[in-house]
């Protein structure tokens, strides 16, 4: 049987055919799919859970591999900066039952905020990597991925990329298989000791050789011949673009696996082509392996080293080809990103620029604070940085900032990697203020439960971390909770914070207006006649919000009757 399935479907499927028993993710786009979708299999087979963040879902995942069973886990490129410390150190002990990390990279940085190769963490833990490069091999690659994990005992990193991800093709289904091994106590393996890590990597280089010689003959890795003209080397989607530009003007040599990399393949097949491309998204990194094997490849130099490519862009690249557009006379007028009506975000951030603070700002929906009218937002880096950033901040400030500086972190990303920035400000003392904006679930990625909430990856009543609590039992003395959807009180609060003489945290807490557990007050409109056309209204950016003839007007099909619009109006134009 076969079927159309989205890359991150297909992934998972391939875990479930796999055998694998334990699946532990931190959301994070474009890979976040590949969780839910495994979270709908049977969890008496496959149990599936998002973790706090994603060095406790590697971690997880290496302990369910050492109890001799088939793990996975999850994460975008940025996520396994976070989880290097365990993997790289996973690379020594080894596995028991197989253990797979995917890793989707996000060339084009469509939902990013820096544009890495992960290809370098896997030539830096010293582990294999395959990369597919549509579903089926997904499904394939993944099922593969584990026989390399148990055969070289070795965890193995699945790379993808946006385009692969969240693409559609076909997949070939097939049964689920058990495989299980037993769990021995083995110090010397599993102890990671300088006097037993130090043998350990020279096992990870003899490892390493064996899986060089592995991929010069591995069906990961194939040549099609067509031209002995032009020869292409590719990886991943670049591999799909070059062989739809080129056609069979060119023959590939197609490497899933990307790391090791082979030798004698890549030379054999450069001996049978006049001229040699290397076409890789990011860095160069195979290019690189050519020219230490003694090969003089055209890449980089010829291609860019950002964002992604295409077929047209590889076609007037290597060919010459020009392909023609039709330029439109109008100007298209530019739509970025807004946060959605009624969210619970906008009045925290109309708030923070009314009263001119500093912010660090972090990662999720509100750093959408950042963009006009709001433009609330000074600084975003990674996960928590906010936190952490703020502290050191205020103290290289030395007390000048002090009552005018804040951070803005949201309450999944605070679980994620804010409480240990926060245990920082209050052991350490700084007079900062950290607002968590509590929306009660991990809204950016697409509505994922998280340990705050209090459900679990199916739905399932779980244990909530109490915000208040926490904050407290760390230090933070001063903590109130706000609705943001109450201006004044929103402001006030932030306001006394700002002015205590003591580390302060304010949790502005309203459910994100897309749950469907939140019931929605009828939509406002604009009485025309009261309407001064001030455009007070148009300083909360909501996208319901426009002008129209002069006068404020309210889209009934996007607002949600938040009432935040009614707190701006002076003249009582907006009305229910």
């Amino acid at each position: 049987m076969a079927g159309l399935m989205l890359g991150n479907q297909a992934v998972a499927r391939g875990l479930y055919e796999a055998g694998v028993e334990f699946v532990s993710s931190y959301p994070g786009t474009p890979s976040t799919e590949i969780t839910e979708f495994a979270s709908t299999y049977d969890k008496e087979e496959m149990y599936s859970e998002w973790a706090p963040n994603e060095k406790v879902a590697c971690e997880a995942a290496i302990g369910a591999a050492i109890a001799g069973r088939r793990s996975f886990c999850a994460m975008k490129h940025v996520g396994l900066n976070v989880a290097a410390d365990p993997l790289y150190t996973a690379s020594y002990t080894g596995v028991n039952g197989g253990f797979v990390l995917a890793v989707a990279d996000d060339q084009g940085m469509h939902s990013s905020q820096n544009e890495q190769d992960s290809r370098n963490h896997a030539i830096g833990a010293k582990v294999p990597m395959l990369e597919p490069s549509d579903s089926g091999e997904c499904k394939e690659f993944t099922k593969l991925a584990y026989e390399i994990s148990e055969q070289f005992d070795t965890p193995v990193i699945l790379r993808l990329s946006t385009r692969v991800a969240h693409s559609q093709s076909v997949v070939e289904l097939e049964d689920r298989k058990t495989v299980r091994h037993e769990y021995t106590k083995n110090p010397r393996k599993n102890i990671m000791t300088p006097a037993n890590a130090k043998p350990k990597h020279i096992v990870v280089e003899e490892r390493t050789k064996k899986l060089r010689e592995y991929a010069e003959t591995s069906p990961l890795n194939r040549v099609e011949m067509f031209s002995d003209e032009i020869g292409i080397i590719a990886n991943g989607a670049a591999y799909q673009y070059a062989r739809e530009a080129l056609g069979e003007k060119a023959s590939y040599l197609k490497l899933g696996m990307v790391n090791p990399l082979p030798v004698r393949l890549i030379k054999d097949f450069a001996a049978k082509v006049n001229k040699l491309y290397v076409v890789e998204e990011l860095d160069d990194i195979i290019e690189t392996h050519c020219r230490k094997i003694g090969l003089d490849p055209i890449g980089k130099d010829l291609f860019t080293f950002i964002g992604e490519y295409s077929q047209t862009y590889l076609r007037e690249k290597i060919l010459g080809e020009k392909a023609e557009f039709v330029q439109l006379d109008d100007v298209i007028p530019i739509r970025p990103p807004v946060m959605c009506a009624g969210c619970p975000h906008r009045g925290v951030f109309y708030t923070l620029k009314k009263l001119g603070v500093f912010v660090s700002g972090d990662i999720g929906c509100y750093t959408l604070g950042s963009s006009a009218p709001l433009d609330a937002m000074d600084t975003t880096v990674c996960m928590g940085a906010s936190v952490s950033g703020l502290h050191g901040f205020n103290k290289a400030m030395r007390g000048e900032y002090e009552g005018k500086a804040v951070a803005v972190i949201g309450d999944s990303t605070f679980i994620h990697s804010g409480i240990t920035g926060l245990i920082n400000i209050a052991y350490n003392r700084t007079n900062s203020t950290v607002l968590i904006l509590d929306n009660s679930i991990t809204g950016m990625t697409g509505h994922q439960n998280n340990p705050a909430n209090g459900k679990n990856i199916y739905g399932d009543p779980a244990a909530a971390v109490d915000l208040e609590a926490l904050c407290k039992a760390i230090g933070i003395n001063n903590v109130t909770v706000v609705d943001p959807g109450d201006l004044a009180a929103t402001e006030n609060a932030v306001k006394a914070a700002l002015a205590a003489d003591e580390p302060a945290v304010v949790i502005c807490r309203r459910p994100c207006a897309l749950l469907k557990t939140v019931k929605h007050k009828p939509p406002f409109r604009v009485n025309a006649d009261k309407c001064k056309t001030c455009k007070a209204c148009m300083r909360i950016g909501c996208p319901a919000i426009s002008i129209t003839d002069g006068k404020a007007q309210i889209d009934n099909t996007l607002c949600v009757g938040c009432g935040l619009c009614t707190q701006m109006c002076k003249f009582s134009a907006i009305e229910e």
